[in-house]
């Protein structure tokens, strides 16, 4: 509740307000002096100015003392100088009368709010974006979805997770299409009224926001020769929109429509090179080989960042399950205290401040799960597997709270990133080839030329 605003009982009962006791000064000082500093935090200091508040209240500083104590507090960037006010706050509050070990309590609650304390102000104002967003999130999550993605690159969460957890919320998603998608993600009607999440031009890799007006201000489009003729398109943006599958809706799919990528003159050209773009124009269709849903999903994750068609993880479970490793929906299931193995692709390495553990989110096809690794386990053998890893496996015991949180306590972890190479078409096409050498004729380099980049980078403590 804002300051004097008058509590409703229910919450009063809620919150435990009257449950909790204040200590009192020695007459003639206020009895209640405590409880009208802390009485809406039940006795607990949040804010800076309940801290200042109470040590001009209860320990006689002066408004410029105050001040200088709140600059004094830690930061999760800086320790401090707090101690230097320490006698001076318990001889103040002795002084009028409060038990020297209360006193020291309070000093010692000032001293350790400081790192995570911060202005009323500053929490009211979060407090109201959080609950927007919320609100947001739980009755528009298309909406949310798209916003999110427009705003990227921002907070934790890369866009893959973002279009993740949307289409977790029923959420229906569009791929990036020449005729439909702009270069914002926008919002179309489904037939049932429902909303659904049209992904836009800037999800693309290397695509200019210029090349996606100009494809939005001239579509429909019937082929890619009418876009690159009509949105004046260099070839470089026809094959960026080729690559990420962009030409479904004219009935062409990722290699089909790279090879008429290739086939479209490029720009205006001289006489005898305009000749050899008709001859290459008349030339048969190649017997293109399918490509199969791994390399659909790798594809995308290079292009794009993300993919509607799968997860990487999907293609390797039959390897890991094989290894005994289980899936984090399984994981979810284990029995608490139990000791388990699960791998995925690391999403977030968080360390708060200078704490003694490190958390860290892994994904796969089924879910999510949270890893705690301790420092001392971090420092003894496996810092490189933590920080360096883009497929990581994590062995560890169990921990479900009563409220439902699921940690796995790490014991050990190896880096599995070299499993991404296994992410491999069917045996036809042993090593996997650029959909570029395969239209064009190419001989196998022996590898994907994007294998240092199948999926995007995790978002990490520094």
């Amino acid at each position: 509740p804002i300051e004097g605003e008058m509590v409703h009982p229910y919450l009063r009962r809620r919150t435990g307000e009257e449950d909790v006791s204040f200590p009192s000064p020695a007459p003639p000082h206020d009895p209640d002096e405590l409880r009208s500093v802390l009485g809406r935090t039940c006795g607990v200091p949040l804010f800076q100015e309940q801290a200042m508040k109470l040590a001009i209240v209860a320990a006689g500083f002066s408004p410029n003392d105050a001040n200088r104590l709140r600059r004094a507090m830690a930061t999760f960037r800086d320790v401090g100088t707090i101690h230097q006010f320490e006698s001076k706050m318990i001889e103040g509050m002795t002084t009028r009368g409060y038990e020297r070990d209360f006193a020291e309590r309070c000093f010692k609650q000032i001293q350790g709010f400081g790192s995570y304390g911060f202005p009323e102000s500053h929490a009211q104002s979060f407090a109201i974006l959080v609950y927007i967003s919320a609100w947001i999130k739980c009755h528009h999550p298309a909406v949310f979805a798209a916003a999110l993605l427009n705003s990227q690159p921002m907070g934790f969460y890369a866009p893959a997770q973002i279009v993740r957890d949307a289409r977790d919320h029923g959420v229906g998603m569009r791929p990036i299409d020449v005729n439909h998608s702009a270069w914002d993600n926008m919002i179309e009607k489904e037939q049932n009224r429902t909303l659904a999440l049209r992904l836009g031009f800037r999800q693309m890799d290397g695509f200019r926001e210029d090349w996606a007006a100009s494809i939005f201000a001239h579509g429909p489009f019937t082929s890619v020769e009418d876009l690159s003729r009509r949105a004046d398109l260099p070839h470089r943006a026809l094959q960026i929109l080729a690559d990420a599958d962009a030409f479904r809706s004219i009935g062409l799919g990722r290699r089909d429509a790279l090879w008429a990528v290739r086939r479209t003159p490029k720009g205006i050209l001289p006489l005898f090179e305009a000749a050899k773009a008709r001859e290459l124009a008349e030339e048969a269709d190649r017997p293109l080989p399918s490509m199969t849903a791994a390399e659909h999903v790798v594809t995308d994750y290079q292009t794009t960042r993300l993919s509607l068609k799968g997860h990487p993880m999907q293609f390797l479970r039959a390897q890991f399950r094989g290894r005994g490793i289980l899936s984090c929906a399984d994981v979810a299931a284990a029995k608490n205290g139990s000791i388990v193995e699960v791998a995925g692709v690391v999403l977030i390495r968080q360390r708060p401040g200078k704490g003694n553990a490190i958390f860290v989110t892994l994904e796969d096809e089924s879910g999510v799960a949270n890893i705690l690794i301790w420092a001392r386990v971090f420092e003894t053998g496996f810092r490189r597997p933590v920080m360096a890893s883009r497929l990581m496996k994590v062995r560890g015991e169990m921990q479900k709270s009563k409220e439902g949180v699921i940690h796995i306590i790490a014991n050990h972890i190896e880096d599995y990133t070299h499993f991404l190479d296994r992410i491999a078409p069917d045996s036809r096409e042993h090593n996997m080839r650029s959909i570029a050498e395969i239209s064009s004729g190419a001989p196998s380099t022996g590898g994907h030329p994007r294998n240092r980049r199948i999926l995007p980078g995790s978002r990490d403590f520094h």
